[in-house]
């Protein structure tokens, strides 16, 4: 058994302590690393990496200077890659899924005739 009660007090063996630890702390650094990647993301989306100015700047870097229609139409370009990118990772978590459905249905007909 796992404790032991003795004289109105419970026993707890070291490696039962040890592991009970080691789950804690695989449990908080598992739901750590999930928070901080989605506030990751969201604050990429919020600011993201490349703006108006840095592209202002890789132009007169080639020596030239852009007009505001240039730099509109980079920014406008870099936006839909990133949401051609997001939907094909949409994309691919539906299909996905629609794969563990059938997996799941075909499982589950398979029990039902078993």
């Amino acid at each position: 058994m796992f404790l032991e009660v003795e004289a109105g007090h419970m026993d707890l063996a070291v490696w039962q302590f040890v592991l009970i630890i080691v789950g804690v702390i695989i449990a908080v650094a598992i739901g750590t690393f999930f928070l901080v990647r989605k506030l990751f993301e969201k604050e990429l989306k919020k600011n993201p990496p490349v703006s108006e100015a840095m592209i202002r700047a890789m132009f007169q870097q080639m020596g030239r200077t852009p007009s505001e229609k240039q730099v509109r139409a980079v920014m406008k370009s870099m936006n839909e890659a990133n949401e051609k990118e997001e939907a094909k990772k949409r994309e691919k978590a539906e299909i996905e899924a629609k794969r563990a459905a059938r997996k799941a249905a075909k499982e589950a007909s398979k029990n039902e005739a078993n």
